[in-house]
């Protein structure tokens, strides 16, 4: 009976094992806080973990794996399994996805984000670029446009950005610098002490970013509407991780990517409707430019900055004019649609 008890208790305890080894446990590396820019990686979690009983979890980290210029390199190393990473961070490294950062490219919409960046990291020049950081790209964080806050009087013409020390990496730093301001590319976390000290008189950011980290707090005034642009930021894992899942677990992960969206765009959309009534509440002026601004700024930055990415990335062996056309055939036919 001893040795029946024993037996037994052993086979219990090598399936008990066995159930643990088989529990898939990713690490997640993103910065700041949970914010309406990380909302679809925590549903994406959330998601994967009830499709799967459990039995596949999502550990997401606040800056605690990795700083947020290094998520590539983490990845590519397979220091975590999934990541957060914005391609002005280190725009040599990621040069295709940098086509979505070429200011005035026309995108109106959270959906038309979506929709321009789902095409161009479904290119296989993408999908190379990124296999040589043993990254596969997962999903886009969509943005609105960006625009500027500063301090004292509003830089509402090209004259008074003249010298303008703004905080935008990127094609947006090269649309500001074609504009004849300063661009500098601290990260987002070091752009409110940037603002605070003076490094910087402005900072570009989508409105989430202009909250989360505290930026809306230093600014008397906030660009409504000069709209050049924004960052693109893609979720990836590690391509080795990806590939040793099971069946079922990498069934929920990719059918969970348009319902995490779905979700993100949602959030970010009350979000924007709340937006004239933060700037109201911290005493923010909302800036309107004039058209003619407008104008002046893309005949500056539009045309120069493409005709030059499209000629560096076609040096370079990458297919730039077939990547450019891409986004513009994916924004007529999502307008279409």
């Amino acid at each position: 009976m001893n040795k029946l008890l024993k037996t037994t208790s052993v086979v219990a305890l090598t399936f008990a094992f066995v159930g643990e080894a088989a529990a898939t446990e990713w690490n997640v590396s993103v910065w700041g806080k949970r914010r309406a820019f990380t909302e679809h990686v925590e549903k994406l979690a959330e998601l994967v973990s009830e499709k799967t009983g459990g039995e596949f979890t999502m550990n997401v980290s606040y800056g605690g794996l990795s700083k947020n210029r290094e998520n590539l390199d983490g990845i590519s190393i397979g220091a975590f399994e999934m990541a957060q990473f914005c391609a002005g961070y280190h725009p040599d490294k990621n040069r295709v996805v940098t086509v979505l950062e070429l200011p005035f490219l026309g995108v109106s919409n959270l959906e038309e984000e979506v929709a321009v960046s789902r095409a161009v990291y479904a290119h296989p020049a993408a999908t190379e670029e990124m296999a040589q950081w043993n990254a596969k790209l997962l999903m886009t964080s969509p943005m609105p446009q960006y625009n500027i806050v500063g301090t004292g009087e509003p830089r509402d013409t090209l004259e008074k950005m003249q010298g303008m020390r703004v905080r935008a990496t990127g094609g947006l730093g090269a649309a500001f610098e074609a504009a004849g301001a300063v661009p500098t590319s601290v990260t987002a976390t070091e752009a409110y002490q940037a603002m605070e000290s003076g490094v910087v008189d402005t900072v570009a950011f989508a409105q989430h970013a202009h909250l989360s980290f505290g930026t809306i707090n230093q600014a008397d005034w906030w660009t409504a509407n000069l709209n050049p642009g924004t960052v693109n930021c893609p979720v990836v894992v590690n391509i080795d991780a990806y590939e040793s899942l099971s069946d079922a677990e990498r069934e929920a992960l990719d059918s969970s990517i348009p319902e995490a969206l779905d979700h993100y765009l949602a959030n970010y959309g009350e979000l924007l409707k709340k937006w004239d009534s933060v700037l109201e509440e911290k005493g923010v002026q909302k800036v309107e430019i004039d058209q003619s601004v407008i104008d002046e700024f893309r005949a500056k930055a539009a045309d120069p900055a493409r005709e030059a990415w499209i000629a560096d990335m076609e040096a370079q062996g990458i297919p730039g004019q077939e990547l450019y056309d891409l986004v513009i055939k994916t924004l007529a036919d999502t307008r279409g649609s």
